[in-house]
């Protein structure tokens, strides 16, 4: 492969980083790209990592929540029962997930991304408090059911005062 071939990919770790053989020495981690704020154009992008120095920065260093930039090849499949991995030679972390100081609620709520809006689902109760991805407060959407319209306001009121 050519260093041509490379591409480079902005994406979020939604989930923990696993290792790709017993000893560590490989890691695998699932990257979520959505390259506009439409949540249709979101991707979950299988991706593993060769080199043993990258691969124990992956399993140690990274969180879910945490933005990369990752470098690598795409693998195609050749047949229908292969997947699609991108092999990944350089990672870099344009921005870690937000630190959580109260371990019990961690066990109790998600964290989920919505193009440029954290949300934050507290399994005890049925509001999801809402984020910019620069931490400004968007507000408290009584239930998952009404975040669109939270966000919706929000995007309003932001074009209207941007106006």
């Amino acid at each position: 492969m050519h260093a041509g071939d490379a591409i480079a990919l902005d994406g979020f770790l939604d989930e923990e980083t696993v290792p790709g053989d017993l000893y560590g020495s490989t890691a695998r981690f699932r990257l979520t790209v959505s390259p506009t704020d439409e949540r249709t154009d979101e991707m979950i992008l299988p991706c593993s990592v060769a080199d043993s120095e990258l691969a124990h920065t992956v399993l140690h260093e990274l969180a879910p929540g945490d933005q990369l930039r990752v470098t690598g090849y795409l693998q195609l499949p050749r047949t229908p029962d292969e997947p699609m991995w991108l092999i990944v030679t350089t990672l870099a972390v344009l921005e870690t997930a937000p630190l959580l100081s109260d371990p019990a609620a961690v066990a109790t709520a998600v964290i989920e991304r919505y193009g440029p809006y954290i949300c934050w689902f507290d399994a005890n109760t049925t509001g999801v408090e809402v984020f910019t991805e620069t931490g400004d407060w968007v507000g408290t959407a009584p239930d998952p059911i009404n975040l669109g319209e939270l966000l919706e306001g929000f995007e309003h009121r932001q074009a209207a005062d941007g106006e």
